[in-house]
């Protein structure tokens, strides 16, 4: 029993303590939480845009034949972003990130820049049908009403339509978010020492894959537990608003 015990305290030594390793898993988790900051606010951005570009085209044009050049213009910006949620959609994303990297940034490298446009365009793509199901599931009369109050489209999406999408749509997006942070830890396949990097780095160092393995999974399990939390009490007080 006292072989055991000593073996879990020399594979822990190993572990953290040798070369300052719990060091490098700080590093690690900095690089990850640095990615999905950063990939999320660009996320956000694209599908928000993509997302009111796209239900704009479906509620003005879909049931008329387009007679002005604006509404060409509309047709076309709608068939891009159309394209390129497909593109994104159906394809893995550590592919993106390699071709973002190896490619795009094959000549500067930058590692850091090329994982938060690649994740960030990818969860743009998500983010995108998540909001525009949000939008189309309001009531049209809603539009009418605010036109016969005297506000213009741009001010009914602003101020009527999209917080009342927001509020519907909060629980989807919050898995997104989720899903980008754990879609990060394929960082490592263009040599971003992300926590999973880290964390299988050490592992491949000291033969020991318990505690490296099972600390990475403990680390991103305790964040995503603590966005479930924030995203419930969020979710509680918009709730809570409409009373």
């Amino acid at each position: 029993m006292g072989e055991f015990f000593q073996g879990i305290a020399d594979s822990f030594t190993k572990t953290f303590i040798t070369e300052d390793r719990w060091l490098q898993l700080l590093k690690g988790l900095g690089v990850t939480l640095e990615i999905t900051f950063f990939a999320l606010l660009l996320g956000v951005a694209i599908g928000f845009l993509v997302a009111i570009i796209r239900s704009t085209h479906d509620m003005n044009l879909s049931n008329r034949k387009c007679h002005v050049f604006g509404d060409y213009v509309l047709k076309v910006i709608n068939a891009i972003c159309n394209l390129y949620i497909t593109v994104i959609r159906g394809t893995p994303v550590v592919i993106q990130l390699m071709i973002m990297y190896y490619i795009i940034f094959s000549s500067s490298r930058e590692g850091i820049i090329a994982a938060v446009l690649s994740f960030g365009i990818n969860s743009g793509a998500y983010v995108a049908e998540i909001v525009r199901s949000g939008i189309m599931s309001i009531d049209r009369g809603q539009f009418e009403a605010s036109r016969s109050l005297g506000f213009n489209y741009t001010s009914t999406m602003i101020h009527i339509i999209i917080p009342q999408a927001f509020k519907n749509v909060l629980p989807a997006l919050g898995n997104e978010f989720i899903v980008l942070l754990k879609e990060t830890s394929v960082a490592g396949y263009v040599a971003l020492q992300d926590l999973t990097y880290i964390g299988n780095l050490i592992r491949s160092r000291t033969y020991e894959a318990f505690f490296p393995l099972i600390t990475v999974a403990v680390i991103y399990l305790v964040i995503v537990l603590i966005i479930s939390f924030f995203l419930k009490k969020l979710e509680r007080r918009l709730r809570n608003s409409d009373h």
